[in-house]
């Protein structure tokens, strides 16, 4: 995407996946208030799916615009294999913002031609921007917030009753009011019953919405504090006059036929208790006796007489009527597929159940609703079918008799039937009963319930579930069934997603609601346009409310349909678009909170610490809403220091960029010490607990508040419908209860709120809880011990054990106790005052004698022998040495940038990589990997191995995981890192390394005084920034194809570095140190193991020439080049001093790789001419050491090097292995020491090997002397291998365009009775190979082709051989001809191609790599394990190492050839975007992998279906290279 210029410097990134879902740590994508504005930038790989057709639609508004829910913007998405996309999108206020993608859906990959799948879309997905909120113009961050919630017809009379208990408010501290809902209430006098929502309570504010604006004003200018509101918006009062006019804004049995039956209910059991005196039943319940009778009579006279199974079966006569008349009428339906797989005779002997379910599943109609009585039918077409089928046609002559059996068997089979729906029936009355049972119960027996009385006609049997409006002139003129609305309420445990006055719930008729008689539940539909009045009236009153207040707490948001909550939210932000919203959501899964919150961008949520049933639960909330432990990780890069590092600050169009990560997190919240719903600390606890539980909730970093009552120790929860009495006025009370310690503990939180102190520790011991809060970078904080006062408490005298604090010094505040009269007598008198809530006669005592005794820089605080329960001391706490800033941040991530710039990829392989082997081996065995205690070696000395496992730690927080304990206990990691780095900087060569040395050895010893906790902090910022400035010096020197490629070729590449690099046990040269490409970490990281012909030249041309290290790959060509013998390079180099010719295949890809360096690299045929120094004699077979006066002392010219390859394969090698016999290799018979290859000149194949050697990639030598498996290969491959057909004929074609330019001096081989030209060769094999190789789909096509049809397992594949030893094998399935395919696509029919790559697609692909065997084969076997010593011959010592098991660099050239072939069937630009995207998917597996693997590179196999194989190389070098390769290749192409 082009860059775009926008004002705004900041930068917050969301990487999506690959399914365009965002990939964000729990999906919860919360921003910051954007008080200047922000970029938001999403990032896709270019070659994901969703980019086909693709469109991201954002509905962020432009600066100018206003935020329309619907309106979405458009953005295309351009696919680009090679790059990521990247699209900004400027923030500029507050709000609940959507995103998704639409596209169309990549076609399943096909040889044939697919439909083209419809376009689709992803979810929508949901991003929350923080409000910003102001107080007296400064920003009030939400974790600022200290709230109290006031009722205001407590207060009294606007003005005049109202400053007094302000001015106190303000005083204690607290900066907003929350409000329970000013408007005028209807009869119940619940602030929540609101009978007129666009007018104020008229009692409270005489001058309406005029005292409430004033009231707002004063509120701020004169006292410091912000206004916040309910809004109801799921119901309305009961008597609201508007209900009159609108009757259809409720839920009514016109509107919502299905409650007919729970109305019907509701109607009875009124009824029933009207008359219970007259039915002789108890009118007083004084016993379970007395509720027993009840409910009995209940099912009789309630429930029995209004027939309620009528609503739940089928009307057999009516029914078996209609279905007899459509019958005789030949009104016929009868099932698609027929009535049975034996045909419809078979109905005749079905079972009467077997009929009834069949009508169920074929001909019910409203199986679901309870609307009316026999609502329930049988469709009489599907009816008569069945009869059809039992019975035959109707027939008049013969037909009366049948006619009555019809009808007699048909009214049997309804039944049948009904007797489900009766089941359901008495389930839903025994729920029924057990409801209305245990409501009567808790109103009228349980100790803790409202003590109702006698059941008469003010306080009948159980509340009604609906409100029956008035007759008058204006109900007149609607239809009667319009008039009973259902009222609100609510159920345990409910779905909040469902609507349980809705279609698909009986919760009213099953007795399930508990009912708020004075509420009618408003029903909205689903749209404006399904209630235009409701939709319209409740919109005018949220925006009156958005005008006045600065936040809304959602009254019931779990009962409030989402698309409404959302539509009223959008007129609420019309309004004030900072508007803070908070919400009480009791849906019981975290997981529907989250959607709550994200699709209305609730800012926070409500949780109360009364909730809480001891001091273990309450210091697990406090912990939940506490912030960040201390010590905490830093997600993000610290700003302002080096611009590099994985991009924490960029240029971008000449201004400087600070880039974000989005971070994780949980649902904010508003955490309340005691609500207005529920009961105080003298009712659940002990009321001196007041104290410390609000102390305990001011120390958390969240928006925190209280309710009035709880300072001032109410002794009972205000009934908020039936209370009259008044807030009693703080002129006569003063600052009652805890008050004044309320006061500091508030203006403590908003200090820390505003300040950002977001890292907390808490600990629970006894009955104590202690909290500290401090700042992340200053250190300061605040340190709470809490004594908590709950019933039951083991001993009042348990004292706390002196708590240590290390590193850090300690000032005590204060320390206090709550004393409280909470005597029998005390709480009567309080609850009794006739004029005012009051609350317990409290008073708060000072403590003294707590001891802080400071060792060194540590603290310990020591409490006195009296603190009891309901006691808090609070301490001002500091780090020495810190100076309050943010400097010692500033300078752990400073200066790497400029540390770095000056190392090599040498040098790199060593700061990042060296895994144990190569550390040993370059310090003669004295230094190895960290090890961890507890957790184990890293992968690596280098940063890698330490980010590696860091990396998890700081995404996960992670502050228990064993290497931060380790840090914690002292200093050794540090030590380790600086003299690794000091040791190597002063040895040859690495001088380099002097400045990353000294730069690590300074921020280490910045750290070192930091207390233990911190260590891992400071640590990882160390540790972070100089891995990032490391590996972005490494992508710098590996090129700009790697600098601007996406992350995931950016991570293969590095792999370069790590593979390549200096040991002192291997070398290119026996004589000279050269740094060298390893085949794989760690097992083949050192000595002989380490360099291998075949892993080097199949790897280089990824990680060397695509990544710019022309001169590694130019040293690696020549140095085998240098090794030439018997026309073949050694597998194993052995430092040029015992190499080993015993594969066939090496030399083929040596020489693909010279061809791809001339290609590739700049001026690149000049390497023919380069002068090779030979360890061998030209054209000798003859065996000498390395040390022998021969080696070495002849030259030849690459090109001669080239020939002689092709001149001793074009005449035939044959020769014994130097050393042939067990010192060479113990597992081989002596047959397999035997080389021979030759040329069949009527075809111009190469055959090789024998049935004793293994001379391919596919090289594993069977070792089990158990399983008798020992010297035979497991895939011998001889014969001709069609990978190396593939990389002959391609070195043939290249140095015949060569020699044609004068390029290349030598026309073609000598044969002993003539020359061939190399033209004539490579003929031969493009005119023989599809011959030979190719499997023809149908069989008639064999004719054409040299094919035994009785081998033949698959078809439409290319042989893996050609006349080997075992025919069978010829024809197995392997993944080695895209190979062939890769590097000669021209010998191969394109179709033909296509269709065999389609098959090893589906058959050979697995999630990262590519099965060795078609797992049809007898002889698959997928999982390899190397140490299994069994009787199995096929599997023991990992024999099967080849046959079955998923390697991962064959994946790289399957893809290449996919991408070229598949591109020559595609015409348009569109289809070749097509194919781009078809490889990038099937990358999927591999980009996880990567992601996931400390080594940094991918593996060398694993197991069946992607499963892990313990004994494969964790990091390969030719499988990050051969996916490198498949990147080459789409950008060569896309550039032509």
């Amino acid at each position: 995407m082009a860059l775009q210029s926008f004002a705004c410097s900041e930068v917050y990134l969301l990487p999506l996946n690959g399914d365009g879902s965002p990939n964000v740590p729990g999906g919860y994508i919360y921003l910051p208030p954007p008080s200047d504005g922000y970029i938001l930038r999403f990032v896709i790989e270019g070659a994901s799916s969703v980019c086909r057709k693709g469109s991201l639609w954002v509905n962020i508004p432009t600066k100018e615009e206003t935020f329309k829910r619907d309106r979405f913007r458009e953005f295309k998405l351009h696919p680009d294999f090679n790059r990521n996309l990247e699209i900004s999108v400027p923030i500029y206020g507050a709000g609940a913002f959507a995103f998704y993608i639409t596209y169309s859906p990549l076609p399943e990959f096909s040889f044939a031609a697919v439909d083209s799948p419809v376009p689709s879309r992803t979810l929508t997905y949901y991003i929350d921007v923080c409000p910003s909120i102001s107080l007296k113009n400064s920003t009030l961050p939400l974790d600022a917030i200290s709230i109290i919630s006031v009722l205001s017809k407590f207060v009294g009379r606007y003005p005049i009753d109202w400053s007094g208990h302000l001015q106190d408010i303000s005083q204690r501290g607290y900066n907003m009011i929350h409000f329970a809902p000013l408007m005028h209430r209807g009869d119940s006098n619940s602030p929540y019953s609101i009978y007129d929502q666009l007018s104020f309570d008229p009692i409270c504010f005489p001058n309406g919405e005029k005292d409430v604006e004033d009231l707002i004003t004063r509120m701020e200018r004169d006292f410091g504090l912000l206004g916040l509101t309910d809004v109801v918006w799921n119901h309305t009062a009961n008597n609201s006059k508007w209900l009159e006019e609108h009757p259809e804004v409720g839920y009514n049995i016109l509107n919502a036929p299905w409650l007919e039956s729970a109305l019907e209910l509701d109607n009875s059991i009124l009824l029933y208790s009207k008359n219970l005196t007259s039915l002789g039943m108890p009118t007083i319940i004084q016993n379970q006796d007395d509720l027993s009778k009840i409910m009995e009579g209940l099912k009789k006279h309630a429930i029995g007489t209004i027939k309620l199974w009528e609503y739940y079966v089928v009307h057999v006569a009516a029914s078996t009527d209609a279905t007899i008349k459509a019958w005789t009428r030949g009104d016929i339906s009868f099932p698609k597929a027929g009535f049975d797989p034996l045909g419809d005779n078979g109905v005749r002997d079905w079972t009467l159940k077997e009929k009834a379910s069949f009508l169920i599943s074929n001909g019910l109609q409203d199986a679901g609703y309870l609307r009316e009585r026999y609502d329930r039918n049988i469709d009489p077409k599907v009816g008569a079918g069945l009869l059809t089928a039992i019975f035959g046609r109707y027939d008049k002559e013969t037909g009366y008799d049948k006619k009555l059996k019809a009808r007699a068997h048909f009214a049997e089979i309804l039944d049948e039937l009904n007797l489900d729906f009766y089941k359901e029936y008495d389930s839903d009355c025994a729920a029924i009963v057990e409801q209305v049972s245990g409501r009567v119960k808790y109103t009228r027996l349980e100790k803790n319930g409202p003590n109702l009385g006698e059941i008469n006609l003010k306080n009948p049997l159980v509340e009604s579930y609906f409100t029956r409006l008035p007759l008058n002139s204006t109900t007149n003129k609607h239809d009667p069934k319009c008039l009973a609305l259902v009222n609100n309420g609510w159920i345990w445990n409910a779905n909040a997603m469902i609507d349980h006055a809705g279609s698909g719930s009986r919760a009213y008729l099953r007795r399930e609601v508990i009912s708020w008689g004075d509420c009618v539940k408003l029903n909205y539909g689903r749209s404006p346009s399904d209630n235009p009045y409701l939709w319209d009236y409740m919109a005018k009153y949220t925006r009156l409310m958005a005008k006045h207040f600065v936040g809304f707490r959602i009254d019931n948001c779990h009962s409030t349909p989402l698309p409404v909550a959302e539509f009223l939210l959008d007129e609420a932000r019309t309004i004030r678009p900072n508007l803070l919203v908070c919400a009480e959501l009791f849906t019981g899964s975290e997981e529907t909170d989250y959607v709550f919150v994200k699709r209305l961008g609730i800012s926070s949520l409500i949780r109360e610490a009364m909730t809480a049933w001891s001091t273990g639960e309450l210091s697990r909330l406090v912990h939940i809403h506490g912030g960040r432990p201390i010590g905490s990780f830093e997600i993000d890069e610290r700003t302002g220091m080096d611009p590099s590092s994985g991009s924490d600050a960029t240029k971008v169009l000449g201004h400087k960029e600070v880039i974000r990560n989005i971070k994780p997190s949980p649902v904010h919240a508003l955490f309340m010490d005691c609500t207005h719903d529920n009961e105080t600390p003298t009712q659940k606890r002990i009321a001196r607990d007041t104290l410390p539980n609000a102390a305990l909730v001011s120390m958390c970093a969240c928006a925190t508040g209280s309710v009035i009552g709880h300072d001032e120790i109410y002794p009972r929860l205000v009934d908020l419908v039936g209370e009259t009495r008044k807030y009693a006025p703080p002129a006569l009370t003063g600052f009652t209860g805890i008050g004044q310690i309320k006061k500091l503990l508030n203006r403590i939180h908003t200090l820390m709120g505003n300040d950002g102190y977001d890292e907390t520790h808490i600990h629970h011991e006894g009955e104590y809880i202690t909290v500290h809060r401090v700042h992340p970078r200053t250190r300061k904080g605040y340190f709470l011990i809490a004594h908590t006062a709950f019933p039951g408490n083991r001993s009042e005298n348990e004292k706390l054990q002196p708590v240590h604090l290390a590193g850090t010094k300690a000032r005590l505040l204060g320390s206090w106790t709550l004393e409280v009269d909470d005597t029998e007598a005390a709480i009567k008198a309080a609850s009794g005052d006739k004029t005012y809530l009051k609350g317990l006669p409290s008073k708060i005592l000072d403590i003294e004698g707590i001891i802080i005794d400071i060792f060194d820089q540590d603290t310990k605080i020591s409490l006195p022998e009296r603190f009891p329960s309901g006691s808090i001391a609070l301490f001002e706490t500091f780090i020495p040495g810190v100076d309050g800033s943010d400097s010692l941040d500033v300078f752990s991530t400073s200066g790497a940038k400029e540390a770095f710039k000056m190392v090599d990829l040498i040098d790199l392989n060593f700061i990042l990589y060296r895994c144990d082997a190569e550390e040993r081996d370059s310090s003669a065995g004295k230094d190895g990997v960290y090890d961890v205690p507890n957790h184990g070696k890293l992968v690596y000395a280098g940063l890698q191995g330490w980010w590696s496992v860091l990396r998890d730690i700081i995404r996960e927080n992670n502050l228990g995981h064993p290497l931060c304990q380790h840090l914690r206990e002292g200093q050794w990691a540090l030590e380790f890192i600086v003299s690794r780095m000091d040791r190597i900087h002063r040895q040859a060569g690495y001088e380099r390394l002097e400045d990353p040395a000294r730069w690590l050895q300074q921020r280490f010893e910045a750290i070192k005084g930091v207390p233990s906790f911190l260590l891992p902090r400071y640590f990882a910022l160390v540790m972070r920034t100089a891995y990032n400035a490391a590996w972005d010096r490494g992508i710098q020197l590996l090129g700009p194809t790697v600098q601007n490629g996406q992350g995931f070729l950016q991570s293969l590449a590095m792999v370069s570095i790590q593979q390549t690099g200096l040991v002192n046990s291997a070398s290119l040269y026996p004589t000279k140190d050269v740094p060298c490409l390893a085949a794989g970490l760690p097992h083949f990281a050192v000595d002989w193991a380490r360099c291998w012909g075949r892993d080097v030249f199949i790897s280089l041309r990824g990680l060397h020439l695509a990544t710019g290290r022309y001169a590694e790959a130019k040293n690696h060509i020549l140095a085998f080049g240098s090794v030439l013998k018997h026309g073949m390079i050694p597998n194993l180099l052995s430092s040029g001093k015992l190499p080993r010719y015993n594969s066939r295949d090496s030399v083929w890809f040596f020489l693909q790789a010279i061809q791809e360096y001339t290609t590739i690299v700049p001026s690149g045929l000049d390497i023919l001419k380069e002068k090779v120094e030979r360890r061998f004699l030209p054209y000798d077979d003859t065996w000498f050491s390395f040390d022998d006066h021969r080696a070495y002392s002849k030259t030849s010219s690459l090109e001669d090097v080239i020939q002689e390859v092709l001149q001793r394969h074009a005449t035939g090698i044959s020769f014994r292995e130097y050393n042939a016999g067990p010192n060479l290799d113990m597992q081989m018979k002596p047959e397999g020491f035997q080389i021979d290859i030759k040329v069949d000149w009527a075809t111009g194949i190469i055959f090789g090997g024998s049935q004793y050697n293994c001379g391919t990639w596919q090289d594993k030598m069977g070792e089990s002397q158990r399983a008798g498996n020992q010297g035979i290969p497991g895939t011998p491959r001889d014969g001709a291998a069609v990978e190396i057909i593939g990389l002959v004929y391609s070195t043939l074609r290249w140095v015949t365009e060569l020699n044609k330019k004068g390029s290349y001096k030598y026309p073609g081989v000598r044969l002993a009775d003539q020359n061939v030209s190399f033209q004539e060769w490579a003929s031969k094999i493009e005119s023989n190979f599809e011959r030979c190789f190719y499997i023809p789909i149908n069989s008639s096509d064999d004719k054409n082709h040299d094919v035994n049809p009785k081998t033949v397992n698959r078809r439409g594949i290319y042989k893996d051989l050609y006349r080997s030893g075992k025919e069978y094998e010829d024809y197995q399935l392997r993944p080695n001809f895209p190979i062939a395919m890769a590097v000669a696509p021209q010998i191969f029919n394109p179709d033909h191609a296509l269709q065999a790559l389609s098959i090893a697609d589906s058959i050979l692909r697995g999630p990262s790599g590519m099965a060795t065997l078609d797992p049809s084969d007898l002889n698959y076997r997928p999982n390899y394990n190397n140490s299994e010593d069994s009787d199995d011959f096929m599997t023991s010592k990992g024999r099967n190492y080849h046959s079955g098991p998923e390697w991962l660099w064959p994946t790289g050239f399957f893809l290449r050839a996919l991408l070229k072939f598949d591109l020559i069937r595609r015409k348009t630009k569109e289809e070749r975007t097509e194919t781009i995207q078809q490889i990038a998917l099937r990358m999927k597996g591999c980009k996880e992998a990567l992601i996931k693997n400390p080594w940094g590179g991918l593996t060398e196999l694993t197991n069946k279906d992607g499963a892990f194989c313990s004994d494969s190389s964790p990091t390969q070098a030719w499988s990050a290279g051969c996916l490198i390769d498949v990147f080459h290749d789409a950008l060569e192409l896309s550039l032509s």
